[in-house]
């Protein structure tokens, strides 16, 4: 049986960061992908937003990780020449009774360190986009967009420049610890061929498929493995551009952040995602979603016109709470959680996990390998 030193399970952004962390901390590391393309699911079918961290619980792993991880992000892409730019958020109120939620927004983000927050009247924040229509707002200077993808692919090239190997369909089907080590069962996408191969340390950053493989791997306590939700978010496009410089989000609603429009690289809008819990693995759009989407884009612009949104694409966040519940933290478990040396497990990770992904990465490396070789 073939052993190596770490095996990571999953090409996102967070399993392409963990990757990236490890190999440059020495390790031999392999990176298992189940489908043939490096980030087909969550990475890439999001808002590719960078948030400054205004939302989380003070002290959670979400708010922690999404501030450390901002700023070493930024300074990532400058350094990799990685496509992004620091735009900026609006944060509106579309009715006098919104105001309250601003104030708490604001003194969470204060609390989690996030930095400065100005806060606007309708006319200052008209003045910014005379488009929006809003009672007062919060601008987040240290809000900004990137190119996932190209984040992505500089995160792969560092690991792989420090030895690291991506191996694309490839599924992690079982797992038992056994010796000191994790020996995985993986199947080949193509020929559905089975092998085995074993690893001093693992890490499971599978992202919506985290928790069927935690749940595969013989040893590990059931009561370890959450059940994931499955917060599909569809969004919309309009033809051509809008009369916005900004991001403009509204106040955050149950399950999300609410339907807020962001900017591509490109200047191009897009509108979402809204909160459609569901079972299965679908990213089609149902056009006919569009009518909720203008009631709640006219809140903030009553321009919108009738029959200009159109289907764009969707995603799917692997939640640990549901509708109704609590929004829930990160879960990064190690052996001092479950018992099993060299196990990571990483549950939840959806927004803010692509801003948060270097500072996850060195969280998990600093549980795996405490000192830099």
């Amino acid at each position: 049986m073939e052993e190596v030193d770490c095996i990571v399970a999953g090409a996102g952004v967070v399993g392409l960061a963990i990757a990236r962390e490890l190999a440059g901390r020495g390790h031999g590391v392999l990176v298992l992908e189940a489908e043939s393309a490096i980030g087909t699911h969550t990475s890439s079918r999001n808002s590719e937003v960078i948030h400054a961290g205004l939302y989380y619980a003070p002290g959670s792993l979400k708010a922690r990780l999404c501030v450390a991880g901002r700023d070493r992000l930024y300074a990532y892409c400058a350094a990799r020449g990685i496509a992004h730019a620091r735009c900026g958020k609006l944060i509106v109120a579309a009715a006098p009774g919104q105001e309250a939620a601003l104030n708490a927004i604001a003194a969470k983000a204060r609390a989690c360190g996030a930095g400065e927050l100005a806060r606007l009247s309708a006319a200052e924040a008209l003045a910014l986009e005379p488009a929006l229509r809003c009672t007062g707002a919060l601008f987040s200077p240290a809000t900004g967009i990137i190119d996932s993808h190209g984040l992505m692919l500089a995160l792969l090239g560092d690991a792989q420049a420090h030895g690291a190997v991506l191996c694309l369909d490839t599924r992690v089907v079982a797992a038992r610890a056994e010796a000191g080590r994790i020996v995985l069962v993986t199947r080949d996408g193509a020929g559905g061929q089975e092998f085995e191969i074993a690893a001093r340390r693992f890490v499971n950053a599978a992202g919506l498929g985290a928790a069927a493989l935690a749940a595969s791997i013989s040893g590990l306590d059931p009561r370890f493995v959450p059940a994931l939700r499955y917060a599909k978010g569809n969004y919309f496009s309009v033809a051509g551009r809008v009369p916005f410089r900004h991001l403009v989000y509204p106040v955050p609603e149950p399950g999300g952040l609410g339907v807020h429009l962001t900017l591509d690289l490109g200047g191009v809008a897009r509108f979402g995602p809204d909160v459609e819990w569901t079972d299965a693995l679908d990213y089609h759009v149902d056009p006919a979603r569009a009518g909720r989407f203008y009631d709640a884009i006219r809140r903030y612009w009553p321009a919108l016109e009738d029959g200009s949104l159109r289907p764009a694409y969707s995603g799917i966040r692997p939640k640990l709470s549901g509708p109704g519940e609590p929004d829930a933290d990160f879960v990064i478990q190690d052996a001092s959680d479950h018992g099993i040396p060299g196990l990571v497990n990483l549950f939840g990770i959806e927004s803010p996990g692509l801003t948060a992904c270097l500072a996850i990465a060195e969280r998990v490396g600093e549980r795996l390998s405490p000192a830099r070789r």
